[in-house]
């Protein structure tokens, strides 16, 4: 089956920025983590993103893509043509054409940023709407204590590989009836670090690094909704040859409360009332997550009747205002009565000219009659 364009994997344009495309990566790595996303193409949807954003933030392999697309530019004979005349050219044409090929390479030591972690952290109603400060421990690489990141133990060091002196690479020559081909490959001796170890660190075994567990303090910001993700620079992988920490993405799951909802910055409740408290009017206590409030209910109030608390929602958390309180009455029908209940509101009826015995040519005894096929 054929690769998808890079560009659409990603859904950016071929014109996109860096920070567009790492937005987008960012956005679509979180949506099909296979930590998150339970189904069953998730994991293949995240290693489809992660591969196109490798390339795509690369400034040479975008490049590259965008002139050979998903072909690799190592195989085949490109764009070149046979430019350059003479057997000197179709020499670098076979060169090209068996995986010798030009080129810069990329130093094998060169310092580079260390890998981007993700932590789901689940949080509580309440903190999700005025934030906090807490710590989480996460696993993660160190530099090992006993090496300091050589690999080599204590009182070695690394050496420059003898088979690609310090290359990262082995070229391959073999002559043809074509000419000289030359192939490169990535030196197994130092898999492309251009460096051998002698003497390993008995503790990393070599890696100059470690697993260990690290405190890290976070500040939940006021006003997080379930889903959104906070950044905390420098608290991912830690570099490569001396470059900086990779970043950690802290993605929030907001537990649901028992009472109120929340959409938005706004949040919702419903409020129960009585059926006096709605016809003649009341003043009622309401419970918000800023404390209680006194709310007016005015006579004839109907059930389902919104009322808004301004101020009383979720605080914005890029700081654009607060959110609102919307309090939703519901009239309870009392299912027992006493009798001396029951009287008063056989009385009310027949004040209001609302019939309730089925005997007279009320509503209700009309009703049952159309039941009965009268």
């Amino acid at each position: 089956m054929s690769k998808r364009d890079y560009y659409e994997v990603l859904g950016v344009s071929k014109t996109a920025s860096k920070d567009e495309i790492k937005k987008a990566y960012r956005k679509l790595s979180k949506k099909y983590h296979p930590d998150i996303n339970k189904a069953e193409d998730a994991a293949d949807k995240f290693k489809e993103i992660k591969e196109a954003y490798e390339v795509l933030s690369d400034d040479q392999k975008r490049a590259q893509y965008d002139q050979f697309g998903h072909t690799d530019p190592n195989q085949g004979f490109g764009g070149g043509g046979f430019s350059g005349g003479g057997f000197g050219g179709f020499e670098d044409i076979f060169s090209t054409f068996f995986g010798g090929g030009g080129g810069r390479r990329r130093d094998p030591n060169a310092p580079r940023q260390g890998a981007d972690l993700q932590y789901t952290m689940s949080i509580s109603f309440e903190d999700a709407v005025f934030g906090k400060e807490t710590t989480i421990e996460i696993p993660r690489e160190e530099e090992c204590d006993t090496c300091h990141g050589t690999g080599a133990k204590p009182g070695t060091k690394a050496e420059t590989c003898s088979y690609c002196n310090g290359s990262g690479e082995i070229n391959i020559e073999q002559n043809t009836p074509f000419g000289r081909i030359v192939n490169r490959t990535t030196c197994k001796h130092c898999h492309g670090t251009g460096k051998i170890i002698p003497n390993k660190c008995s503790t990393c075994g070599g890696t100059g690094k470690v697993k260990k567990r690290k405190k890290i303090s976070i500040k939940v910001p006021a006003g997080i909704d379930d889903g959104q993700q906070l950044r905390v620079s420098g608290q991912g992988e830690p570099g490569i040859n001396g470059g900086p920490a990779g970043d950690l993405f802290v993605v929030f799951h907001v537990k649901t409360h028992e009472f109120f909802e929340r959409d938005g910055d706004d949040i919702y409740c419903e409020v129960p009332l009585t059926f006096v408290q709605a016809a003649l009017g009341d003043e009622i206590e309401v419970p918000t997550l800023h404390g209680k409030v006194s709310l007016k209910i005015p006579a004839g109030t109907q059930t389902g009747t919104r009322f808004r608390l301004r101020g009383k929602g979720v605080p914005n958390v890029r700081g654009y205002g607060q959110g609102d309180q919307h309090v939703i009455v519901k009239l309870v029908t009392p299912k027992k009565l006493t009798d001396k209940q029951k009287q008063l509101l056989r009385e009310y009826a027949e004040l209001s000219g609302e019939a309730y015995d089925e005997q007279e040519d009320g509503f209700f005894a009309k009703m049952k009659r159309a039941f009965k096929g009268e």
